[in-house]
């Protein structure tokens, strides 16, 4: 695949992310069990977070951020996950969002507001298009001036501590039929309600809660993209590409967790098949990090030129990660036994947090279908 020369200049790293990482580490561990248990949003985490620059991580230098590259911040994505799986993953929905806009502007288009602005006030983002996908949902009314939304979004992970939705809703054209059309909205916009209805059985501390928007408007300058509401969009080939291996990288950092408490647990204990169960959770664990590396390669330093087969490349590889790392996490519990449902050990938390990974686009039966089209030089959808 060939890469296109990028418009805007390439990062020049301002954080180092070892530091970043053991900076933060110790606390992230020492709270996870604990929001775990409650089911409460990362808050603590998330300020020590905001503290240390996290959420402008990928946002390059001159325009005020970290500058940290794209490879390099699916790295500390990874390790975050050694100490709370839900904080890695709460901070990669921001994080996509983020890379999806340094994409932009290193190829001239529009991202460059939204950068800055997440750079100079450490603004949270938050992604509805996991709930949204390529129909969208919600309706747009024409008003002068812009548009008026009516919608209820979920899956807003990180949403307690948010300042922008980055969504989409259904206009339905007079001329043009039904349209999507794609924008920010404020968390502070009237008309915006947060439920606290995130209750779930994994990930439990993301804080992934539902938002309800009732007549929000919308101002014609904000529209960012206006498509078909049928088939496919280019627009998706950047954001697949940017967004899988990132929002990948805090479950391949679960399985690794679960495969070092079990290591450790062989240690004190060594059975007749200790070592064959080790062997085979190995592989798994391997495969899933191979694949996240490819993830991660696929998108070339964000310096890639977006295409179907590429979106495709990081869809295949998302579900092989997926797969391996559930069944590594799997491995590691028939390692340790029967005391590795026991909360205190670590593992019974890996064990939940990883089944979350399936559902993040596209979960395996859609990705399928997505790849065979591909195969056979079909329209992906």
């Amino acid at each position: 695949m060939t890469s296109q020369a990028a418009t805007a200049p390439l990062p020049s790293t301002s954080i180092s992310p070892e530091r970043f990482v053991s900076a933060v580490l110790p606390t992230l561990r020492a709270n996870a069990a604990r929001h775990d248990l409650e089911g409460t949003f990362v808050a603590d985490n998330y300020r020590l977070l905001a503290e240390h620059g996290a959420f402008a991580l990928l946002v390059p230098t001159e325009l005020g951020g970290g500058g940290l590259g794209y490879g390099a911040l699916c790295d500390v994505l990874r390790q975050l996950a050694h100490g709370c799986g839900s904080t890695a993953l709460a901070l990669s929905m921001h994080s996509h969002l983020v890379a999806a806009a340094v994409w932009k502007y290193r190829h001239g288009k529009p991202g460059e507001a939204m950068l800055r602005k997440v750079a100079e006030s450490g603004t949270v983002l938050m992604s509805t298009g996991a709930g949204d996908w390529l129909g969208s949902n919600g309706t747009l009314r024409r008003v002068e001036g812009g548009y008026r939304l009516t919608a209820r979004k979920s899956f807003c992970s990180g949403s307690p501590a948010g300042g922008v939705f980055v969504t989409s809703s259904v206009y339905d054209d007079p001329s043009r039929g039904p349209r999507v059309l794609h924008f920010p909205v404020p968390r502070a916009a009237d008309g915006v309600t947060l439920l606290d209805d995130w209750d779930t059985m994994s990930m439990r501390g993301t804080g992934s809660n539902t938002a309800v928007f009732e007549d929000v408007f919308i101002p014609e300058a904000s529209i960012a993209l206006d498509r078909p509401r049928t088939g496919w969009h280019p627009a998706w080939n950047v954001v697949l590409t940017v967004a899988a291996p990132i929002y990948t990288a805090p479950y391949v950092g679960v399985a690794e967790t679960a495969c070092a408490i079990a290591r450790e647990a062989a240690q004190q204990r060594i059975g007749e098949h200790t070592a064959l169960l080790l062997g085979e959770m190995e592989t798994l664990l391997v495969t899933s990090q191979m694949a996240l590396r490819e993830m991660v390669a696929n998108a070339e330093e964000l310096a890639f030129v977006p295409s179907v087969a590429r979106a495709n490349a990081a869809l295949v590889r998302k579900t092989i990660a997926s797969k391996a790392a559930i069944a590594a996490v799997d491995k590691a519990m028939e390692v340790v036994g029967g005391s590795s449902i026991a909360r205190a050990r670590g593992l019974e938390r890996c064990f939940r947090d990883v089944r979350a990974s399936p559902f993040h686009p596209l979960a395996e039966k859609p990705q399928a279908s997505f790849t065979g089209r591909v195969s056979l030089g079909l329209d992906p959808v």
